[in-house]
């Protein structure tokens, strides 16, 4: 009984100190086990789910360790007598029934709740983009706007230029996109959400989400879905600008300035900084920069 004593009072210390080390922060390195960070809203959702989820495992398998030491610390053979033996133990079947059934339950709640808060759209939108993607490119249309040809503003990627999608920090932002051929998959890893782009709506899926970000910055993006020989380098950057900022950008494509040009004019990079194309032979493929 001491020696189990002891044992505990020094779990609690190990316990207690892990936490003073992390300073109780579940969005640090170390809580996250591994997971990325996120730059948006609902990313700070799918990933609080995913530490949930991590801490409720490790609870359950420490407990299923701890039994199992105990059971052969405790029951192991101390001599020739047969021990006694129970045939049945009608309480801990009922519990051994009605945890994992409360367990999934659990998981299966937030997994849910999570989920419909991350894919939830907003009557009305800050912004919203159109992301048209092609064998083996994207195209960023932003419908709200006009052109010098009296046609919305949009970016298109090349086979040596990185398509750049430009969107505000702080608002919420709707992306509609569709697809020209196959299936692709708009996915940027620090969002910690993708959506699979099918061609057409015959089957009633709406090819629609939205995001808010909360971090501005330059975040790689690719296709997620195997789309043909060049899925590989699919590759665009989504470029995170303050409100002021994107306003600035727009108005100066509707001036008739080109991607590069209305990037360097609000102060950013004209091209992309987290993928770069990449030359084989004669030809550009896109990939990841170094």
């Amino acid at each position: 009984m001491a020696r189990r004593s002891r044992l505990a009072r020094v779990a609690a210390l190990g316990l207690l100190g892990v936490l003073t080390l992390t300073g109780c922060d579940l969005n640090n390195e170390f809580w996250r086990f591994g997971f990325p960070e996120g730059v948006t809203e609902e990313a700070t959702e799918v990933r609080q789910l995913w530490t949930g989820s991590v801490i409720a495992a490790l609870v359950i398998g420490f407990i299923v360790w701890g039994l199992i030491i105990w059971s052969v610390v405790f029951h192991r053979k101390k001599g020739d007598d047969l021990p006694r033996q129970t045939a049945y133990n009608l309480p801990l079947e009922i519990a051994y029934s009605i945890f994992p059934f409360i367990i999934i339950a659990l998981l299966f709640f937030f997994t849910v709740t999570v989920q419909n808060d991350v894919q939830e759209r907003s009557d009305d939108p800050d912004t919203t983009i159109a992301v048209n993607a092609f064998k083996w490119n994207w195209q960023f249309v932003y419908p709200e706007t006009t052109g010098p040809d009296g046609e919305p503003v949009n970016t298109v990627g090349a086979t040596d230029e990185i398509p750049i999608l430009v969107m505000p920090v702080d608002q919420d932002v709707r992306f509609e996109v569709a697809s020209a051929d196959v299936i692709h998959s708009f996915w940027v890893p620090e969002f910690l959400f993708k959506l699979d782009v099918i061609p057409g709506n015959e089957n009633g899926r709406d090819n629609v989400f939205e995001v808010h970000a909360n971090e501005e910055g330059a975040y790689v993006g690719r296709c997620a879905e195997l789309c043909g020989s060049y899925h590989a380098y699919m590759n665009f950057e989504v470029r995170v600008v303050s409100a002021d900022d994107y306003d600035a950008y727009l108005a100066a494509r509707e001036e008739g300035q080109s991607t590069f040009e209305a990037l360097e004019s609000i102060g950013q990079p004209g091209d992309a900084t987290t993928t770069r194309p990449f030359r084989v032979g004669d030809g550009y493929y896109q990939r990841a920069a170094d």
